[in-house]
């Protein structure tokens, strides 16, 4: 097995793409989210995919305001479609879901 290791000029310009499905998170998505946006990875984008909840989900992630966050609020199919549908609208390097 063969590794490749970029330089570090390199890996700092590599887009970081992460993705939350959510569904009446509200009691935790607060948490995630502080989590997520605390790291010190300059180029990340942070998708939250939501699928309506009824909880007090929408005004947790609205009470953020952080450039490198985004919410999307639509009924999906389940976790796997949500996680789907959120890297949809990522555009990065490096893709994870949490």
């Amino acid at each position: 097995m063969r590794t490749c290791v970029l330089p570090v000029a390199e890996r700092a310009r590599l887009t970081f793409s992460l993705v939350t499905p959510s569904y009446n998170q509200g009691r935790y998505i607060g948490e995630t989210i502080n989590s997520v946006l605390s790291q010190s990875y300059p180029l990340l984008e942070y998708v939250i995919q939501d699928s309506l909840s009824a909880d007090e989900t929408p005004e947790v992630i609205a009470s953020f305001h952080d450039p490198r966050l985004r919410a999307f609020y639509e009924k999906d199919t389940g976790q796997a479609n949500a996680i789907n549908r959120g890297f949809l609208r990522t555009s990065g390097d490096i893709m994870a879901y949490l």
